[in-house]
């Protein structure tokens, strides 16, 4: 039994208001991980002890729109009226926020300060994987074993980018929108940085920066497509196997600190996954930019966990 987001001794609207601003500001630190190359909202939802709920949120969504495009109306609604519109809405406006406030000034930072951003988010990752491994009810020698390979995979995958594409034709930005978006949900695995792999990271942000709908549109249109045919998949996977499933995610975390390396073989930053070697004169602010990384991830932890413990005292436990 987990506290949910039903009925409580205070009533169901109170205590559903009391929710929003939690979820809220965890769907902004999914926001400003989904803005960097190398890290993936889908982490910071792992962490925040969310990730399944979301994942089954999202499926049953999807669901839903899958048989409204089939024509069975009632099943739709059925459907729909088993999602947690509140803390979908809530996690969707908090990423909102953070794609709008910050994607600019977070692109300059990479640009001006790469050894900084990428110590920083560097420890954020570290200390998400470490904490999150608890996430695995029994490790044993096979999901050990499937851990390694896919930290390995990951870290040998994504030495690979592609150059930068101008004016991608609309299809290849649909096409773009579904694989990013299906990246951003999986911890280690980040949207921008597949973007960027495909060459159409700055094609993404030069439109936020300039509201273009007509761009954002194809992309979310993707993203739309990407998360009905996934989430649904991986939903499944985690009501059947979950310990194999973390296990895996915890690979693709560990895999993608490639991508943070505070010093790439050339000055592309976190562009850049050739890695090179440490420069002496940067150690100290790298160091001091990791730690204060790993700060902010326990920091968060002790901010939701009280945020939760308030919110659940007095509640109604929910199936």
């Amino acid at each position: 039994m987990v506290k949910g987001e039903g009925s409580s001794s205070r009533g169901t609207v109170p205590y559903v208001r009391r929710r929003v601003p939690i979820h809220i500001l965890r769907g902004f630190c999914m926001g400003v991980a989904d803005i960097i190359p190398g890290v993936s909202g889908g982490t910071v939802a792992l962490l925040l002890g969310i990730y399944d709920r979301l994942i089954e949120q999202i499926s049953t969504a999807s669901s839903g729109i899958s048989r409204l495009a089939r024509g069975d109306i009632a099943g739709c609604k059925q459907q729909f009226r088993a999602v947690q519109w509140s803390f979908l809405a809530s996690l969707l406006l908090g990423i909102t926020l953070a794609l709008l406030l910050l994607a600019s000034w977070l692109r300059t930072q990479i640009h001006e300060r790469p050894v900084i951003v990428s110590s920083a988010f560097f420890g954020v990752i570290a200390a998400s994987a470490f904490a999150t491994r608890r996430e695995v009810r029994k490790w044993a020698p096979p999901l050990y074993l499937t851990f390694g390979i896919c930290a390995v995979a990951t870290f040998t995958l994504l030495g690979i980018r592609s150059g930068s594409l101008e004016n991608p034709a609309p299809f290849v930005a649909i096409c773009a929108g579904a694989i990013a978006i299906c990246a951003m949900i999986l911890p280690g695995i980040s949207g921008s940085f597949v973007l960027l792999m495909l060459g159409l990271y700055d094609h993404l942000i030069a439109a936020l920066e300039q509201r273009d709908l007509s761009v954002l549109g194809m992309y979310a249109v993707g993203a739309l497509v990407g998360l009905v045919l996934f989430s649904r998949v991986l939903n499944r996977l985690l009501n059947r196997y979950r310990d194999l499933v973390v296990s895996m995610l915890l690979g693709l975390m560990v895999g993608s600190l490639r991508v943070l390396w505070p010093w790439p073989s050339d000055q592309g930053g976190l562009e850049n996954t050739g890695l090179g070697t440490p420069q002496i004169e940067e150690l100290l602010g790298a160091l001091i930019a990791a730690l204060v990384g790993v700060a902010a991830v326990v920091v968060i932890l002790v901010l939701v966990a009280n945020r939760e413990n308030f919110d659940s005292d007095g509640a109604l436990e929910m199936p």
